[in-house]
């Protein structure tokens, strides 16, 4: 039975002066999927050290699933600092497990039987950990019904325009928000192009059932090919962080769309949830259970 939800790429640690949490998009991804019911599970690598060691534990306590490959690499960190006006700045250290995920028999095993995948293109910008993100791809079965989400989660340097442009063909779901769009844009050659009308571009060249586009606090959109566009404003919050308020977004979206709901009821949850995960510390909150228990018009098959 195809029913896994997988994130695969980056686990990491974030360290703050004020101490550690546990980062990484696929990991955020994961668990957010996994409170709406459905089987899910995180892929990446971690060192045999205490912060891989730490990591499996916080996964566990979360009863999140896992395949984590055990490397011989430093379990994978970001030191965030604050410049002189108080502005956070991240060294992300090269070269660490996460770098090196392996594609292994259990992992091809799993890839069999996954429905969805959600990846991005930071954990893509070694040479190990690409080409088992895209064997990974392969390895899915195809037909209706399956979705590979590409968030596309551009950070510092660590992208190529290879990278994005082969992803965005694997893909048939692209997540960007406005600041990765203008980059994007200017990479391929498109530097004054309306949003709108690239993300309408986007969807048709690379043939995609859906392209998510978010703007922050101006709101977000669902373009899919037959025209449809769903906006939705961001909802006015007391904000605590924003972190992982986009990974929850997509898994949000990603459940909802599994479990029969309309592209436009499937942005309505994930804007509410976004929104909530933002009024909490942490990427990893328990969700409200009346946005768990929304009704949809079918269960997951």
């Amino acid at each position: 039975m195809n029913d896994l939800i997988v994130g695969i790429g980056e686990a990491l640690w974030d360290v703050l002066p004020e101490g550690k949490t546990l980062g990484g998009a696929p990991a955020n991804f994961a668990y957010h999927v996994s409170q709406f019911g459905l089987h899910s599970c995180v892929v990446s690598a971690i060192g045999n050290d205490k912060l891989g060691h730490e990591i499996i534990e916080n996964f566990d306590s979360k009863k999140l699933h896992h395949q984590l490959a055990s490397v011989p690499y430093d379990t994978g960190t970001v030191i965030v600092g604050l410049d002189k006006v108080g502005v956070p700045c991240y060294t992300i250290k090269e070269n660490v497990a996460w770098d090196n995920i392996p594609f292994t028999s259990e992992l091809e095993e799993l890839a069999h039987h996954t429905r969805a995948v959600c990846f991005g293109s930071l954990a893509q910008r070694s040479a190990v950990s690409c080409q088992t993100i895209n064997r990974f791809l392969d390895t899915m079965p195809g037909g209706e019904g399956q979705y590979k989400i590409f968030d596309i989660n551009l950070r510092q340097n660590f992208y190529t325009e290879e990278i994005i442009s082969n992803s965005l063909q694997k893909c048939n779901i692209l997540k960007i928000n406005d600041e990765e769009f203008l980059i994007i844009s200017r990479l391929f050659g498109y530097p004054d192009i309306d949003i709108e009308n690239g993300c309408e571009m986007i969807l048709e060249k690379y043939n995609l059932e859906m392209l998510i586009l978010t703007c922050g606090a101006d709101g977000s959109y669902v373009f899919t090919p037959d025209s449809a566009v769903s906006f939705i404003e961001t909802p006015e919050v007391d904000v605590a962080d924003t972190v992982g308020a986009g990974d929850s977004f997509t898994a949000a979206f990603l459940a909802s769309i599994l479990k029969g709901k309309s592209v436009p009821d499937a942005h309505r949850l994930a804007v509410d949830v976004s929104a909530y995960v933002c009024t909490q510390s942490g990427a990893m909150p328990v969700l409200p259970k009346k946005m768990l228990k929304r009704k949809s018009k079918k269960i997951m098959e």
